[in-house]
């Protein structure tokens, strides 16, 4: 079966991206193929492509997508061709219009959640549901520091944290993704690129600071973080927006107040299909009830992969983007 498909041949710069016409083979055994009607676009992507993250090449691109059931594998007897599914952590490739995905891996949409909500929502929404109810388990009072609070993820946290009864501090670098932050649930706005971060944090909380920051900024922002922390605090680091933090002398965690840090994954708190099943159902739940709604802000078509990359990178972006096959 021929489809389109972005692929790149090195790992580098946008122009690595490259739209080609390839040739998908029939699902091996335990496999799916799926038709995708969206495609999320995260940043876990610009780390495949540039080599953050090394990848064998030739490679695909793409974590996640919604579609349809087309064709089953030998073996799959728990989805039917028509289910409508979505899929995210891989496999790598989903920047294409359709791709083979182990059954297991695939998660069936409800009735209200549409192939658009799914791709926007299924990672981004999974990675809050480990953050908030695995790695740190949040309670009604608590409150947090979360980075880039109107980004893809931080929206969605906004949504969740309000939920939860969480007082959410975020921060922003615009008053625009200030106020789509606030709207979103996000009670206190700290604007990063003119505001010292642990100080309004030392002040909002009476000079307590906070139990947990989640950091999924990387670099710029690990020093601010520990500094937010209360003593015995636990720094909750995600993501590598503005790079991967190195270097570290672990000595600054006892100067710091005896804090905790953790480096976790989606792939780690979703290892099993009884667990990626079970956050995907309490994330459905939330969706069904209104308490967590994606915030789509641009689609772009699937050969425009290099401009989505350029905007994300240029954190030109707010909530979350899809391509279109």
């Amino acid at each position: 079966m021929k489809i389109n498909a972005i692929r790149i041949a090195q790992q580098g710069g946008v122009e690595q991206m490259r739209l080609e016409s390839i040739e998908l083979a029939p699902p091996k055994p335990g496999e799916v193929r799926v038709r995708h009607e969206s495609i999320g676009v995260n940043y876990i992507d610009t780390y495949h492509r540039s080599g953050l993250y090394k990848l064998p090449m030739p490679s695909g691109i793409g974590v996640e997508a919604a579609g349809v059931v087309d064709e089953l594998g030998a073996g799959v007897t728990a989805l039917a061709v028509g289910d409508r599914v979505g899929y995210c952590g891989g496999p790598i490739g989903a920047y294409a219009q359709a791709a083979n995905v182990p059954a297991a891996r695939l998660i069936k949409l409800p009735k209200g959640v549409s192939c658009d909500a799914a791709a926007a929502m299924l990672l981004k929404g999974l990675t809050v549901q480990y953050l908030f109810r695995q790695t740190y388990k949040l309670s009604r009072g608590d409150t947090i520091l979360f980075h880039a609070a109107a980004g893809g993820v931080g929206l969605i946290a906004c949504q969740w944290a309000r939920h939860l009864g969480v007082t959410m501090i975020g921060t922003v670098s615009s008053a625009e993704k200030a106020k789509l932050a606030k709207a979103r649930g996000c009670d206190h706005i700290i604007d990063y690129t003119t505001e010292d971060v642990a100080a309004r944090v030392a002040a909002l909380t009476g000079g307590k600071k906070v139990p947990v920051v989640y950091d999924g900024v990387g670099k710029d922002t690990f020093i601010a973080s520990l500094d937010s922390l209360a003593p015995r605090g636990l720094l909750v680091s995600f993501g590598n927006a503005s790079g991967a933090v190195t270097g570290v002398d672990l000595g600054i965690l006892s100067a710091k107040g005896s804090l905790y840090v953790t480096r976790p994954t989606l792939a780690t708190y979703t290892a099993t299909t009884e667990m990626l099943q079970s956050a995907a159902a309490e994330l459905f739940d939330l969706a069904a009830k209104g308490a967590i709604t994606p915030d789509i802000t641009r689609h772009y078509k699937l050969g425009e992969a290099q401009e989505a990359h350029r905007a994300l990178q240029a954190r030109g972006t707010v909530g979350s983007i899809l391509l279109t096959p």
